[in-house]
């Protein structure tokens, strides 16, 4: 057979690709038939819009379905390869078929998140004037990774990841409408497609291909192929979750850890922590974020917790994985069952900005250092009561601002832990200060 006549192999998950919204599985949300993407769609309206969501939830796929029930012509670039050189070819073409035959075109952008501003920019002019309807495809947060005179001319969808039930679905439907699949005659258990949707992790995609590479491996048992439990153990074993290192979904997870020790949910932190473990991430990254915690979450209500996050720092370097990470779930969990006390994070803050306000004031001649016999001339350092010589160490009375600013209080202890004895101290100390003016 000659080259011409070699019949070019198409993935599963491509051949399997819905076409009307009877076939459409998940979504629900935004193409329900009362929802107004779906009447939109369905009564020929286009208009532009950006579709945000992990990989695998069917954002391609809408987008075809849009232009096949628009009857639009279909135009694809990816952002990973394409340049501003592809965006004008596509537009010449979008003009062309509307002088043609005076339909309308939807330009696709995948991953339209790694174009630069200057190349998302390029689309502008022509979204604008009705040359193309825009569809980007994007994993990314579109208000950080997408101009915003671009959102403003879009309608942004957020596509959520796919049930392990819709996956069942999606699983099922490939196995009974598949022709290739078909005339293989596959046999598979409902159990075994479950930990293939499992394993996929709301990604449609992955699941078949999952599913196509299972029956690549499967066993010829007369006119039939069986998947067994140890084939879908053997595809599904090195998978892992979705972490998108540096990406919306990282973000989201580190978040979500550090709000649950923040709440004091020790439970929830270790979950969100294996989660991130389980997708990949550095367990480095979240030790170092720990050290944040005990400063802005804890602070002097356990000081502790910032020496027992730098002890777990220290034993993961020294042992590694899996060994170094009790030593991480120790301090997860310590951190998350101390006191809680953001006092000291907004001391800092409230002292940045009194930096900021009263500007370049000069230090107080008591405070300054004379090493010198001009400083000592010029009174730099007279008056200054030494601590230690006053009764109990505080010279009540005392200033230690610059005389324009006068006392200032940015630090307020709450009522919790260490932070209980701190505050009854400094109010004392203060009530001191107060009773010699």
């Amino acid at each position: 057979m000659s080259l011409s006549q070699t019949p070019v192999y198409r993935p599963l998950a491509d051949r399997a690709r819905p076409e009307k919204f009877s076939d459409y599985i998940g979504q629900e949300h935004i193409l329900a038939a009362d929802k107004p993407l779906r009447i939109a769609i369905e009564n020929e309206r286009l208009h532009s819009m950006v579709f945000w969501g992990p990989p695998g939830t069917g954002k391609t796929t809408l987008a075809r379905m849009i232009s096949n029930y628009c009857n639009a012509q279909f135009l694809s670039i990816s952002a990973v390869l394409a340049g501003v050189k592809d965006i004008r070819l596509a537009i010449e073409q979008a003009k062309q078929y509307q002088q043609v035959y005076n339909k309308p075109t939807i330009l696709f952008v995948d991953e339209v998140h790694r174009f630069n501003k200057s190349q998302q920019d390029a689309f502008l002019p022509f979204v604008e004037d009705g040359t193309v309807f825009f569809i980007g495809a994007t994993t990314e947060n579109p208000s950080f990774e997408l101009n915003n005179a671009l959102l403003s001319r879009t309608k942004t969808y957020v596509l959520k990841s796919i049930s392990d039930e819709s996956l069942l679905k999606v699983l099922k439907n490939a196995l009974a409408s598949d022709v290739v699949l078909a005339e293989q005659k596959i046999e598979i258990s409902d159990e075994l497609l479950l930990i293939i949707a499992k394993a996929a992790d709301g990604d449609a995609r992955r699941s078949l291909n999952l599913l196509e590479i299972a029956v690549e491996l499967a066993d010829s048992d007369a006119d039939k192929l069986v998947i067994s439990k140890a084939t879908i153990n053997a595809v599904t074993t090195e998978g892992l979750r979705r972490f998108d290192n540096k990406g919306e979904l990282f973000y989201d997870q580190i978040s979500a850890f550090h709000k649950s020790v923040r709440g004091s949910s020790p439970d929830a932190a270790l979950y969100w922590y294996c989660r991130m473990i389980d997708g990949g991430c550095d367990p480095l990254y979240v030790i170092r974020r720990m050290v944040s915690i005990a400063s802005e979450d804890i602070g002097n209500a356990d000081p502790r917790a910032l020496q027992v996050a730098l002890n777990a720092w220290d034993a993961f370097k020294r042992q590694g994985a899996p060994e170094g990470e009790l030593a991480v779930a120790q301090a997860i969990t310590y951190l998350a069952s101390a006191p809680k006390s953001n006092a000291a994070y907004m001391a800092l803050n409230a002292a940045k900005i009194a930096a900021k306000q009263y500007g370049t004031l000069e230090v107080p001649l008591h405070l300054r250092n004379a090493p010198t016999k001009l400083m000592q001339e010029l009174d730099y350092g007279k008056a200054y009561r030494y601590a230690h010589d006053e009764t109990d160490a505080f010279a009540a009375g005392a200033t230690y601002f610059p005389d324009a600013m006068g006392e200032q209080e940015f630090y307020h202890p709450v009522q919790r832990g260490l932070e209980i004895k701190i505050s009854e101290k400094l109010n004392r100390l203060r009530a001191l200060n107060k009773s010699t003016k």
